[in-house]
């Protein structure tokens, strides 16, 4: 079975009509699968003494029964393209191409008319940060960020691990994801308890955020700068990860991302990401989801010839 193929089945079903509303409110998503057990667990679990230990604990139990369903699904599958088929339609929920575009363009569209209440709300559908303080240039720096970082989190990462290790490997991949999303926060309720949540995507993230900067400047119309500022100020970020898309679609750009950021009543003071640039606007949300198309097709272009290699 070609698990590059069965990865780009998945991408081609997902760039067509992405995760449609009535089957979303017919049977939900994965990921609000497992973010039901993962927040039924953190109920019962993150309270008492050994928090950081019960936290391991939940960790293990969401991303083995993730993994280990996929395992079983997948043995149970036909061999030859039926089954690469089968399991390119199973993969297909775990790949959020179509989503992603429309959720940054959702913000661009009333930014670009300069109806700010309207990208305030849009925007606050994609990041934490409180969007009642945030300016035209404050909008458009959060909808970029977002744009990067979720195109390695919800799409080159997970792709990558399908590719690496098919189905259980999307399926667990996307576990991780949701628990770091859920409970790998630095707050008094989930230092301890997140831990090892937090740490594990760390670590699955490691390669996926370095090569979606790399496919970042490729596809951009200044690759050098794309890579050097990419080189220079990735590690400059508060994630050992999100720095490496989010500073190769800046210097791709030309603009400045990061910097000051408030999340609720707190400020959070982060160095900027190509300092000395300009502040991005609507247009440049325009074009980094231009970019972002451009990526996606040598995404898969890449996943084709590694699929081509492995037969």
């Amino acid at each position: 079975m070609s698990f590059c193929l069965a990865m780009l089945i998945a991408m081609g079903i997902d760039a067509a009509i992405g995760w449609p509303d009535a089957l979303y409110r017919r049977i939900g998503h994965p990921v609000t699968w497992a973010g039901w057990l993962i927040s039924t667990l953190e109920g019962r679990l993150n309270r008492g003494d050994a928090r950081r230990a019960k936290g391991v604990l939940t960790a293990l139990i969401v991303i083995g029964l993730a993994g280990g369903l996929a395992w079983g699904i997948l043995a149970l599958l036909p061999g030859g393209w039926v089954g690469t088929v089968m399991t390119g339609v199973l993969a297909w929920p775990l790949v959020a191409i179509r989503s992603m575009h429309q959720h940054v363009a959702a913000v661009a569209a009333p930014l670009g008319r300069g109806d700010l209440a309207g990208a305030r709300y849009a925007v606050s559908m994609i990041v934490g940060r409180d969007p009642a303080q945030l300016d035209s240039a404050g909008i458009a720096r959060a909808a970029v960020e977002s744009l990067a970082e979720n195109t390695s989190d919800g799409i080159v990462a997970p792709l990558f691990w399908g590719v690496v290790a098919g189905l259980p490997g999307i399926a667990a991949y996307k576990a991780i994801n949701t628990l770091d999303s859920m409970i790998g926060h630095r707050n008094a309720r989930y230092e301890q308890f997140g831990w090892a949540s937090a740490r594990i995507d760390d670590l699955v993230n490691l390669i996926p955020a370095r090569l979606t900067g790399v496919v970042f400047a490729l596809v951009s119309a200044r690759p050098g700068k794309a890579l050097k500022t990419m080189a220079r100020d990735a590690r400059h970020h508060r994630s050992p990860n999100a720095g490496w898309p989010e500073s190769a679609m800046a210097g791709a750009l030309g603009i400045r991302l990061s910097g000051p950021r408030v999340y609720g009543d707190r400020v959070a003071h982060e160095p900027w990401v190509n300092e000395g640039a300009p502040d991005p606007s609507a247009r440049d949300v325009t074009r980094g989801l231009a970019l972002y198309v451009r990526a996606m097709g040598v995404l898969a272009v890449m996943i084709a010839a590694g699929g081509v290699w492995g037969w």
